[in-house]
């Protein structure tokens, strides 16, 4: 699996704590940053993670900024992404299970260090359960191809 992580200003502490997780996992990532705590824009973040998963270069995401909320906007405007904003370890594992998501999201100002780590973990080792699920996900593509 490759992962591409990114935050903004907003994010960095806890990107970091995820990138120490993935190191742990021996989980392969690029960082897409930001490395700075003055104020940037979140899709300038956002964006090229998102396109980086939909384009198959990376297997998913992960973008954190003060809420979270910003990032996940900004990501699911992209053609193919399922983005979950999740703050809670039953929110991660259903959004794997049930939506496919391929990027997750999260808000530094929302929760700390352990728990955004606990997220990730459950997040990154949960499997898609396709069946009644699969037909909603493909729903979803089926309306991106019309629309997008």
């Amino acid at each position: 699996m490759r992962v591409a992580i990114a935050s903004d200003h907003g994010g960095i502490h806890i990107r970091k704590e995820i990138a120490s997780l993935l190191d742990e996992l021996k989980i392969e990532y690029v960082d897409f940053g930001c490395d700075c705590e003055g104020s940037v824009d979140y899709p300038d973040y956002a964006l090229p993670v998102a396109e980086k998963v939909a384009s198959g270069e990376f297997d998913r995401g992960i973008l954190i900024c003060g809420t979270g909320i910003g990032m996940s906007i900004a990501a699911n405007k992209v053609k193919g992404i399922r983005c979950a904003l999740c703050h809670d370890t039953f929110s991660a594992k259903a959004t794997r299970a049930h939506n496919d998501s391929n990027i997750l999201a999260m808000g530094e100002r929302v929760i700390g260090p352990g728990l955004a780590r606990e997220i990730a973990q459950v997040w990154l080792t949960g499997k898609f359960e396709g069946g009644r699920h699969a037909g909603r996900v493909g729903k979803i593509s089926a309306y991106e191809e019309k629309h997008l």
